[in-house]
């Protein structure tokens, strides 16, 4: 069985995908991880994903399914995976359709994980740190005692400016999987959303029950 995960930053994806993975026994596939092992192991693929990394740029459509191309190939992936990061718009979910079909396979779920655009800066938009020892707080879901002061060393609370609200929002609007995408997949019957705003067990338990 092969399963791609969707969902915008802060739905959760990463850990209900190793929950997933956990579960079922599927090899986890993160875009993240193929990127990383190749640049640590200077692959070709490896230094052509750097020259875009470092720079903070998007690696290419055409390397990083090449990357995934050979991740699949592995004896471990020949059983089935779930793909979380990839893909990430419409050319490379046709990439890895064909892919899976030179071996005999297809994507039989795709899972998409929806959480409102107001939950998600509330748990990506929350964060402050002490300027003087370094302690993280949410404002949410571990707010300090005195708002604006570190319950540790009293030293004075700030925002980074990648944690205001105004530019998370902005980011999600980037970072969200495109609707032309999530289309792609309703049209080919295998998709199924999950209401990713209830407990972590609960969208655990979600997840599986539509892979079965």
């Amino acid at each position: 069985m092969y399963i791609v995960l969707l969902g915008p930053p802060g739905a959760g994806k990463g850990t209900q995908a190793q929950r997933i993975a956990a579960a079922t026994g599927l090899v986890h596939i993160s875009t993240g991880d193929m990127f990383r092992e190749h640049v640590r192991n200077n692959t070709e693929l490896g230094q052509l994903a750097n020259q875009y990394m470092s720079r903070g740029e998007l690696v290419p459509d055409e390397v990083t399914i090449r990357m995934l191309i050979e991740r699949i190939s592995r004896d471990d992936a020949k059983a089935g995976a779930m793909f979380d990061g990839f893909p990430r718009n419409i050319i490379q979910a046709g990439a890895l359709d064909e892919a899976l079909a030179a071996r005999g396979a297809k994507v039989d779920r795709a899972l998409l994980i929806k959480v409102s655009d107001e939950e998600l800066v509330a748990r990506l938009g929350g964060r402050w740190i002490c300027r003087n020892c370094g302690r993280l707080y949410h404002e949410r879901n571990d707010p300090p005692k005195k708002p604006g002061i570190c319950d540790a060393c009293g030293g004075e609370l700030y925002q980074r400016d990648d944690d205001r609200p105004e530019v998370v929002r902005a980011r999600l609007e980037k970072q969200k999987p495109p609707a032309d995408l999530i289309d792609y997949y309703r049209r080919a019957g295998v998709l199924r959303e999950i209401d990713g705003e209830r407990s972590l067990d609960e969208v655990t338990a979600a997840l599986l029950e539509a892979i079965r």
